[in-house]
């Protein structure tokens, strides 16, 4: 077991090395491919109507007229260790781990990722909990009564989910719970200062979010689980005289996890990096909301930063899936 979670923790780390490579290529190698000179590179972190001498400093400070390798060298260094602006009559230094500066806000990128992380967080967490155990719930109960009233409307449920997009359902839970109803807040109180107004105002964006992803557990969930409880050994284990809460849990419902987990790995990790639709749709102030006005303003230091932000996430969700597989499936532990 210690040798397979040493092998997971090297490859997870080797992996974030190549998405920090691949990353920092997509935003300062595919341009210049693409036919953009360095000059314009430049001007997206100065934004409209530069000069000439804006552009020429933006390329000395970044480093922007030096060979690509050199520029992400300097790029990995600022992570572990710092990096410092030259900004003409002053210098501004850059803190460990550096992901960017904004030279139009002139803030650095990480302490503003990590002010908006506890939004994000929440937001992810909460809905992951709701989604996970609602979907999950309904697809073990459609898939041990087939055709019957719940598995249909569960299904249909499901679909309406699926189909519905975020900027509709959310939209419409503020109007009728925040705006008319006046049930739920609509501005975030972290949980820190008052738990029960953190649940009250994060509980609309919870089950919002949560509608999109249970509809799609509760289907993966029933056709697991159907495939599942026609196996052989769950023959044999009723034969053996098991309870049949017991049958379904441990044996049906522990061979069907193995799909379940890997998606949700991978939802919990890019819903880690911002969502974007829904911190968007209910004023939150997360991760998310930070990408799009960095996109908005074409600011492309705090887009870079939420990018290898959301792909940190992803990689160490990926590498507890791995870790999951070991503890639901002993056989994973050979691989």
């Amino acid at each position: 077991m210690i040798s397979y979670i040493l092998r997971r923790t090297i490859a997870a780390v080797i992996l974030l090395l190549v998405v920090t490579a691949v990353t920092f290529g997509i935003f300062f190698l595919l341009p210049r491919l693409a036919g953009q000179s360095v000059d314009q590179l430049a001007q997206q972190y100065i934004g409209k109507n530069p000069t000439p001498e804006d552009i020429a400093a933006v390329k000395r400070n970044l480093g922007l007229d030096q060979p690509v390798y050199t520029q992400y060298w300097e790029f990995i260094k600022g992570i572990l260790v710092g990096a410092d602006y030259d900004l003409g009559p002053t210098t501004v230094h850059c803190n460990a781990p550096c992901f960017g500066y904004s030279f139009k806000d002139h803030l650095e990128v990480w302490p503003q990722l990590m002010d908006r992380l506890p939004v994000t967080i929440s937001l992810a967490s909460g809905a992951a909990v709701i989604w996970l155990l609602s979907g999950v719930t309904a697809g073990v109960i459609s898939a041990l009564r087939p055709g019957s009233v719940f598995d249909r409307a569960a299904m249909g449920v499901s679909l309406a989910g699926v189909s519905l997009p975020m900027f509709f359902t959310g939209q419409l839970a503020l109007l009728l719970f925040s705006y008319k109803l006046e049930i739920f807040g609509r501005t975030y109180v972290p949980l820190t200062e008052n738990p029960a107004q953190w649940a009250n105002t994060m509980f609309l964006p919870w089950c919002s979010l949560a509608l999109l992803y249970s509809a799609i557990y509760a289907r993966l969930t029933r056709s697991g689980m159907l495939e599942t409880m026609n196996e052989d050994f769950i023959r044999t284990a009723r034969a053996k005289g098991l309870r049949e809460r017991k049958v379904v849990v441990r044996h049906g419902l522990r061979a069907a996890l193995t799909p379940i987990i890997t998606v949700f790995g991978m939802d919990l990790g890019l819903l880690l990096g911002g969502a974007l639709i829904t911190e968007s749709v209910f004023s939150l102030h997360g991760i998310g909301e930070y990408a799009v006005q960095g996109i908005t303003a074409n600011d492309l230091p705090p887009i870079l930063g939420v990018t290898l932000v959301a792909a940190f996430f992803v990689v160490i969700c990926n590498l507890l899936v791995d870790l999951l597989y070991a503890a639901v499936d002993p056989r994973v532990r050979l691989s």
